[in-house]
């Protein structure tokens, strides 16, 4: 006999919960805006057209790998390097797009290609958040966080920094290069519930940072998201029946890879 399905949250539920998402996202969205004026910038001095500079936040929206890219064309490296050395820098979003797949399973397949195109740190830590605090997949949710608080402060952003120029202040001067790492590590330990997400959490982050430092944020990320998870299976469960997880997320050690990617994020400063 099956067992008896959970009840659909109450629809002040799902107000109240967006509505927690929505202060998160404008707290993301400062830093996302913040860093897209200095990539606007960076684009520039690199040898950007505007056209170009916006078709980058447009396209490829992934903020790391781009200014990593504008550095390598400002000093000449040719594509085909370009594109492997940025596609590792974006792997850990491999660990993202596996965490919110049981959820997503359900929706079409152009949705979910439409979807994967805006999954970015931030992206991907709002919705987690938000998910596992109401229980189950709020697609509108996603695009709030997804849109509102990345896509589009970071790309009116890259215009303002392309148009501006010099007159655009570093934002580690305003204290803004410490808002994008609070914020990931206070969503990453909402979703630390147990203790095997507290194991899986503190090795991912003490690991990710470790190798972000000393070889490099690419490798260091992907370490820390796939070992951490690792060793947070191996811990031993707490004596007691198990609990019921509150959500697929929290039933599947993956999903806790957004806390271990972030807070290992630390140690590079990275975002999106």
């Amino acid at each position: 006999m099956s067992a008896p399905a959970a009840p659909a949250p109450h629809p002040l539920d799902l107000r109240a919960a967006r509505g927690r998402l929505l202060l998160d996202t404008l707290g993301i969205a400062v830093s996302v805006a913040a860093f897209g004026l200095v990539f606007g910038l960076a684009a520039r001095n690199a040898g950007f057209s505007p056209v170009e500079a916006v078709a980058s936040s447009v396209l490829v929206f992934a903020g790391a790998s781009q200014f990593a890219a504008a550095g390598y064309v400002a000093a000449g490296l040719p594509w085909a390097p370009i594109v492997v050395l940025t596609f590792f820098l974006n792997a850990r979003h491999l660990l993202y797009s596996a965490s919110l797949a049981p959820r997503l399973r359900e929706l079409p397949l152009p949705r979910r290609v439409a979807m994967s195109h805006f999954l970015t740190d931030e992206a991907f830590a709002l919705s987690a958040a938000h998910f596992h605090r109401l229980g189950r997949l709020d697609v509108p949710g996603y695009w709030m966080a997804a849109i509102l608080g990345v896509f589009l402060p970071w790309n009116v952003a890259t215009v303002a920094g392309v148009l501006l120029g010099g007159a655009i202040p570093d934002p580690s001067r305003l204290g803004l290069d410490i808002v994008f790492p609070a914020a990931m590590g206070g969503l990453a330990v909402g979703l630390a519930t147990g203790r095997r997400e507290a194991v899986a959490a503190g090795a991912g982050a003490i690991m990710g940072t470790g190798l972000s430092l000393l070889i490099g944020p690419a490798l260091g990320i992907i370490a820390g998201g796939l070992l951490g998870p690792l060793l947070g299976m191996a811990t031993p469960a707490p004596p007691g029946p198990p609990a019921t997880p509150e959500s697929d997320l929290a039933a599947t050690p993956v999903a806790i890879d957004r806390a271990i990617a972030e807070v290992g994020a630390l140690g590079s400063g990275g975002a999106l």
